[in-house]
């Protein structure tokens, strides 16, 4: 049984194509009735946008192995917060799709996505905000942004920053908050009933915006090297003994030989 990261995974973070092997280890899950949940941290499209796109390329996922953190958003955020928020103008263009209302002048909440354009005024802004009482809340804790063969900070890097800046605490609403899991935990036991973290691998690009937080709870992680990082040797020498993944394979066609 499977949780399965998008980017980087599934589709390669720059041509946004299936990787090698992602189509056909989508359709072996189908077949074989293995229970599984594609658990991206998405934002930049309305859930029901981006999982069509998925469809359109090939990869067969049902609606209800799909989750990501738009889906689960009203729980952390309520329609009548004010909420200063900061990512691409395609994400700021779905929430405000959602019902939710941006306001810039004295939020309740400062929202964080991802863009690779951040700048320093914006940081200035988000800090005041915070310091005024607005609630830090990032809609995933990514460790690296990848555009364009570049690397950015990703949004768990600029909730660290500015958790530094400020002292005030964040949350999470997608991965890998426990929250976030949970969530996906209860939709897979809809698969099959009396499923736990231990019975689930998880499979991303990701050691610590994913992979980490999933092993905390009982999962095994799967890292793959098609997305995030070249090499193994760019992370895993610095992550202590037990944060190391389960497996390690270069992408989703090594994944599907092993099975």
């Amino acid at each position: 049984m499977f949780f399965i990261d998008v980017q980087g995974t599934l589709i390669e973070d720059n041509s946004k194509q299936p990787i090698r092997g992602a189509i056909a280890f989508i359709d072996h899950l189908n077949t074989s009735k293995i229970p599984y949940m594609v658990i991206t941290n998405s934002t930049k499209y309305a859930s029901d946008e981006f999982l069509g796109y998925l469809n359109s390329i090939g990869l067969a996922i049902p609606k209800d192995h799909y989750l990501d953190p738009l889906m689960v958003l009203a729980s952390h955020i309520k329609l009548n917060d004010k909420i200063a928020a900061y990512g691409s103008n395609a994400f700021l263009e779905v929430l405000v799709s959602m019902g939710y209302t941006l306001d810039y002048l004295k939020p309740t909440v400062v929202l964080i996505a991802i863009k690779e354009d951040f700048n320093a005024d914006e940081y200035a802004q988000m800090i005041e905000f915070i310091l005024s009482g607005a609630r830090l809340i990032g809609m995933h804790e990514t460790s690296l942004y990848v555009k364009n063969h570049k690397r950015y900070p990703g949004v768990g890097a600029i909730l660290k920053m500015l958790e530094f800046a400020t002292s005030a605490h964040y949350t999470v609403v997608g991965k890998p908050s426990e929250a976030f899991f949970d969530e996906a935990l209860m939709r897979i036991g809809r698969q099959r009933p009396d499923i736990q973290f231990k019975d689930i691998s998880i499979i991303s690009d990701d050691m610590s915006g994913d992979i980490i937080g999933a092993q905390e709870l009982g999962m095994r992680g799967v890292f793959v090297l098609s997305g995030k990082y070249r090499t193994a040797n760019e992370i895993l020498p610095h992550l202590s003994l037990d944060q190391q993944p389960y497996a390690v394979y270069a992408d989703m066609q090594e994944v599907l030989e092993s099975l």
